[in-house]
């Protein structure tokens, strides 16, 4: 598997993190990151990938947790479906 991105993040207690990021996908106009973290193993099905909306500013990616269930669940689901066009393809 090809060396993914990692990003740097801070978390809201001022700890810094770094993740790599997995993907990024687009749900009514709005970006998203799938993200694992750093030492976790992309091709291990049980690691658990971290969804975070972001955001270009000035140049600089801002991301954001997302706080709102309903949101969550649309951006998963969207997620879902993608991986399941693309499984039906291969």
């Amino acid at each position: 598997m090809e060396d993914l991105q990692i990003i740097k993040t801070v978390d809201e207690k001022g700890n810094e993190q770094e993740l790599k990021l997995l993907d990024i996908v687009s749900v009514d106009d709005i970006d998203y990151a799938l993200l694992l973290p750093k030492d976790a193993d992309p091709d291990n099905d049980d690691e658990e990938v971290v969804l975070m909306r972001f955001k270009n500013e000035n140049g600089e990616y801002i991301f954001e947790e997302i706080e709102d269930d309903d949101e969550f669940d649309l951006v998963a689901q969207a997620i879902i479906d993608d991986a399941n066009e693309n499984e039906k393809e291969n």
